[in-house]
């Protein structure tokens, strides 16, 4: 006879461990078909593109912050020099006022009134008594002196301590801004070790080549530079093509763009500031219409310069790891306004 004994029921444990298996199972192939593919050479190009916009703007911001503290560790170190020499004024004008007090006691030290009574000759009394009153006023124009000197002194101190304060201040935000821009390319390094060593090496061979087609194939036509020290700038940057961008290079041996532009200019005889966020306003703002050759021309939100050269080409200090080149304003990014210096 058939046996019709009931099948085993498998116990309460294995189901538990076979569901959340099964459901560890099921969410390791939802993640990995929801997971974000790799991104492609032209998109991990263009974030860190992005990424190096950003940081020349930190990056001018620090050069800003740079100028404002060595000018204020000159203001400051004037102020102090000033304080010192006054000091030394001040103790030599008490010295004075004490060798004046010695005399006035060895010659009035008796009340005027008693001398003249003790007095054998009385015009010698009177001699005496006219040297004292030019020791009394004596005295008196060394004691203004020394009023003045303490309120000169004290204000100078005042003045002292409030530019040692800017300058507390200006260097945490030079700190801050080095961080940010520092932060920035660690972030671009970091997406470009997500390509392997090929595509890093493809996009370094791109970037060679841009850099040599430049100074070897590009055409600035026939524009008129609109004066002479324009041209002797924009030739003077010329002469740096190849240079590597550093950021914070003020040339000759490299340069970041604001960078490039004063020191094509210092060749032309014309002193601009150190940013681009000064720069701005270094000269008479003109449209894109209106540049000329050895123009500065700003783009993204005046984050970035460089030197119009004609037929729509600028000359400038691009980004991290290119070199000074020439370059199509079409790929620069938003066209801001073009400064001529004078």
């Amino acid at each position: 006879m058939a046996s019709h004994r009931r099948p085993k029921q498998p116990s309460r444990t294995r189901v538990t461990v076979l569901t959340v298996t099964a459901a560890a199972a099921v969410a390791l192939t939802s993640q990995a078909a929801h997971a974000d593919p790799k991104p492609t050479k032209s998109e991990v190009k263009a974030k860190v593109d992005k990424l190096y916009h950003e940081a020349e703007a930190a990056t001018e911001k620090y050069n800003g912050a740079k100028e404002q503290q060595d000018k204020l560790k000159k203001q400051v170190d004037a102020l102090q020099d000033k304080v010192a020499r006054g000091q030394d004024e001040l103790n030599t004008l008490r010295g004075e006022l004490g060798s004046l007090a010695t005399a006035q006691y060895r010659s009035g030290g008796i009340d005027p009134s008693v001398q003249l009574f003790l007095a054998s000759d009385p015009d010698s009394f009177l001699d005496k008594a006219s040297a004292l009153d030019q020791l009394t006023a004596k005295q008196t124009e060394s004691l203004q002196k020394i009023q003045s000197k303490q309120r000169t002194l004290a204000q100078q101190r005042k003045e002292a301590q409030g530019k040692l304060g800017d300058l507390a201040d200006v260097r945490k935000a030079l700190g801050e801004n080095k961080k940010k821009y520092q932060g920035k390319l660690a972030d671009a390094q970091q997406l470009l070790n997500t390509l392997t060593e090929a595509e890093r090496e493809k996009m370094r061979q791109e970037e060679v080549r841009a850099s040599r087609a430049s100074s070897e194939r590009v055409s600035l036509g026939n524009e008129v530079p609109a004066s002479a020290r324009g041209a002797a700038a924009l030739q003077a940057a010329s002469t740096q093509q190849g240079k590597p961008y550093v950021s914070g290079g003020t040339g000759p041996s490299s340069f970041d763009c604001s960078g490039l532009t004063q020191w094509a200019y210092a060749q032309a005889g014309i002193q601009i500031t150190r940013t681009t966020y000064t720069q701005i306003n270094d000269g008479v703002r003109i449209g894109r219409s209106a540049l000329k050759p050895g123009d500065l021309v700003f783009f993204n939100n005046t984050s970035h310069v460089g030197l119009y050269a004609g037929n729509n080409q600028i000359l400038h200090a691009p980004k991290p790891g290119t070199v000074v080149r020439y370059e199509s304003m079409d790929y620069m990014g938003t066209f801001q306004f073009g400064v001529r210096p004078s």
